[in-house]
């Protein structure tokens, strides 16, 4: 068969590479997150596979384009397709990756915020649920001013609600954000709950607790991440998404 009817009939072998290696980058992107969350592997394992998925993207990136101008230059209708879809398939997976990355490079590796730094509120219920989880102390030499530096807005919030109405308040608003409520004792001071996420099935832990203050109550909440060094501001966004809610 000569390289006419070649071009005509079938790929070549480097064009369906590129391809196959586009779609194992996205599968791997996928499922790396998703074992993880159905307790198959470990997150380790999980982020393994997403740093792999972001090599072979990087090489499907470059090979998908390079042959996509030879597929082009020669006349070979066959392969240009299956290097553009190649090409954008990695884009898609770097694009993903970067969203993921970038955060990272704009706070600090911390995964313990606290709307209150010299006392914090502390897990009661949950705590006994975070066995080999990171631990819950809140070292406020360290964390502090790291923590007033990237998040200056995570503070204390005043209400004029009592404490009952502030502890149904702080329920509806956990829920309404999707966190699953673990417990509210009848003291009325505390909420705990606990956030899952979607892919990876991170659990954050969050604590409210209410104090007197005045005719009114303060709110203060706590969020930690239960895996990982850094929460990528997860913890601190959450914070001011329940004060927004609560005083909104």
């Amino acid at each position: 068969m000569n390289d006419a009817t070649h071009a005509d009939t079938q790929p070549r072998w480097w064009s369906r590479a590129i391809q196959i290696g586009a779609v194992m980058a996205v599968a791997m992107l996928l499922i790396g997150p998703l074992g993880t969350k159905f307790g198959i592997w470990p997150f380790t394992l999980g982020l393994m596979l997403m740093m792999g998925a972001a090599v072979l993207a990087a090489i499907g990136l470059i090979g998908g384009l390079w042959g996509f101008m030879v597929a082009r230059s020669n006349g070979l209708s066959l392969d240009k397709p299956l290097c553009g879809i190649g090409a954008l398939l990695s884009a898609l997976v770097l694009g993903v990756m970067a969203m993921l990355v970038i955060p990272a490079t704009s706070v600090p590796p911390i995964h313990n915020i606290s709307t209150d730094m010299v006392d914090p509120p502390t897990f009661n219920a949950i705590a006994a649920l975070r066995e080999g989880a990171n631990p819950l102390d809140y070292d406020a030499a360290v964390l502090g001013p790291q923590q007033r530096a990237a998040y200056p807005d995570v503070k204390p919030l005043t209400t004029t609600l009592g404490r009952e109405e502030a502890l149904a308040k702080s329920m509806a608003v956990l829920e309404g954000m999707g966190l699953q409520i673990v417990a509210a004792p009848p003291s009325g001071r505390i909420v705990e709950a606990t956030y899952t996420s979607f892919w990876f099935g991170f659990k954050d832990d969050v604590v409210v607790r209410i104090r007197p203050a005045g005719t009114g109550s303060l709110i203060d909440v706590r969020s930690v991440s239960r895996v990982g060094q850094s929460d990528l501001g997860a913890n601190a966004a959450r914070i001011m998404e329940f004060l927004g809610k609560f005083d909104g």
